[in-house]
């Protein structure tokens, strides 16, 4: 007779006896002999031995083979949420608080390929027949300190998992990452998962798939689940820092995903059709009701990757793409697309620029290519007055703070106006016909240096020395008021 069934034969003998002992003590237990049984002690060592047995009980799976009890972890897991489990050796069993066996260094396979390394892995069981490895039953699963590394085959690894069986246990994932990289391995960007989890709502019968998550410094939330049919999938998104709100509904059909989601970003709301197929992402971003002619285009082509987005719109508002609190600042930051491997246009056309009706027919154009962001070839119009270019042009981040350089030409058609809307003195209007200088423009401290100031193919030092830094204030006022005195003062020094 082997040690393990020696073991189990001995607790079922020990709970056979308490049993009896229970049964007999609480028969005779009334009032009257209450006082006496406690003075024998027999209540105390009846529960001492319950305590005793309780703990052998829990104590069984320490003495099962541990190969055996891999195996049958790996096998049911296999079966419960078709996850096709790697583990080592390093195993380990705890009773408390709830009987669970701890695998150190685990990982999980896709294809026989390794997608996840699992610093730690917690696999609750059941309380409920402890004698036998055959009855051992799968509660919950705890995930800490994953990394996930997904691409393009495997990317909704997540949502595939949904469609599992919750009803019997939950899955959760704690202080994980998760990289998504290109087909060649090249990490694209990296989530953060402080928490994630599965479980079985009893009230909605249905699972429901929720996180907590950081992307390019930015936390959000997501809580998703399937409609009974499965054909839908309905999913809210929560970036409570940036006041976005994204309600998803992502339809499955044949060999391509249909969705539509609605946005409201500070009360601005935005509906999104797009279609995903086998290489390739598609979206148009609009709005119906309040701002019809709001329109985004894009498409993503995952092999080989690229990206293009085409905007039109009334009026731009830089601060959602420049701000210190804005998606692409913080995008930028993160120097994501600091990889060869992307390729991503964005073209935007705006009538106007927000708060500022001065400047008009913006045409915003930008590429990204072997790390480089570049935005030559961006023009826009003051008033009637001038045309702005800029050239040579790019995007970068310095010191942690981001960054435009390059050349501005401005093109003077209305040099009168120019004088009149600057009121400066008319002894001082001497014509103008075109402006060229370098810059820098640090986005977070708000302040412009120039240099190289040419006007009319001549450079004047004096000019150069009154422009060489332009600060920008808070104040939109302020702002008119210091820049109309700064250009008099070099127009003044132009003059002579």
């Amino acid at each position: 007779m082997s040690k393990t069934n020696f073991f189990i034969k001995y607790l079922k003998n020990i709970n056979f006896f308490i049993n009896n002992l229970l049964e007999k003590n609480l028969n005779k237990l009334n009032s009257k002999n209450l006082s006496y049984l406690i003075k024998n002690n027999k209540i105390i060592l009846t529960f001492v031995a319950l305590f005793v047995i309780s703990i052998s009980y829990l104590l069984l799976p320490t003495f099962f083979n541990q190969t055996d009890i891999l195996k049958k972890l790996k096998n049911d897991l296999q079966v419960k949420y078709d996850l096709d489990f790697k583990f080592s050796q390093n195993l380990n069993y705890n009773f408390f608080p709830r009987p669970h066996f701890i695998i150190t260094d685990s990982k999980i396979l896709d294809n026989k390929k390794e997608i996840t390394d699992i610093s730690k892995l917690k696999i609750f069981i059941s309380v409920d027949n402890l004698f036998s490895i055959k009855e051992i039953e799968i509660r919950d699963m705890i995930l800490e300190n994953a990394n996930f590394n997904l691409n393009t085959k495997n990317y909704n690894f997540f949502i595939e998992l949904l469609n599992r069986g919750f009803q019997g246990g939950n899955i959760i994932i704690n202080n994980s990452n998760v990289f998504f990289k290109h087909l060649e391995d090249e990490v694209l960007f990296i989530t953060k998962i402080f928490k994630m989890k599965y479980y079985f709502d009893t009230k909605e019968l249905k699972n429901i798939f929720y996180s907590e998550n950081e992307i390019f410094n930015i936390p959000f939330s997501v809580e998703s689940f399937f409609s009974e049919d499965k054909k839908k999938n309905l999913s809210t998104i929560n970036l409570n820092l940036l006041k976005l709100n994204i309600e998803n509904e992502l339809i499955f059909e044949n060999d391509k995903k249909v969705g539509k989601s609605k946005f409201n970003l500070n009360k601005i709301k935005r509906l999104v059709d797009y279609k995903i197929e086998k290489n390739s992402f598609d979206f148009h971003i609009f709005d119906k009701i309040d701002q019809p002619d709001v329109t985004y285009k894009g498409k993503f082509n995952f092999k080989p990757f690229f990206a293009n987005l085409e905007g039109k719109l009334d009026e731009i508002n830089f601060n959602y793409l420049f701000g210190n609190n804005a998606i692409v600042a913080q995008l930028l930051k993160t120097e994501i697309f600091n990889n060869k491997n992307i390729d991503f246009k964005l073209n935007i056309n705006a009538n106007s620029i927000f708060k500022n009706s001065n400047f008009k027919n913006i045409q915003l154009n930008s590429k990204i290519k072997e790390g480089l962001i570049d935005t030559d070839k961006t023009t826009f119009e003051w008033r009637d007055i001038a045309d702005f270019e800029l050239l040579e042009s790019l995007i970068f981040v310095r010191n942690g703070e981001l960054v435009l350089d390059g050349k501005l030409k401005i093109n003077i058609k209305d040099y009168d106006e120019m004088y009149k809307f600057l009121l400066t003195p008319k002894n001082y209007r001497n014509k103008i016909n075109q402006i060229d200088f370098n810059f820098t423009y640090n986005f977070d401290q708000k302040i412009a240096t120039l240099k190289d100031i040419i006007i009319d193919n001549k450079i004047n030092q004096n000019v150069n020395r009154i422009l060489s830094n332009v600060f920008f204030k808070k104040d939109d006022l302020k702002n008119k008021i210091y820049f109309k005195n700064l250009l008099n003062e070099a127009i003044k020094t132009y003059a002579g």
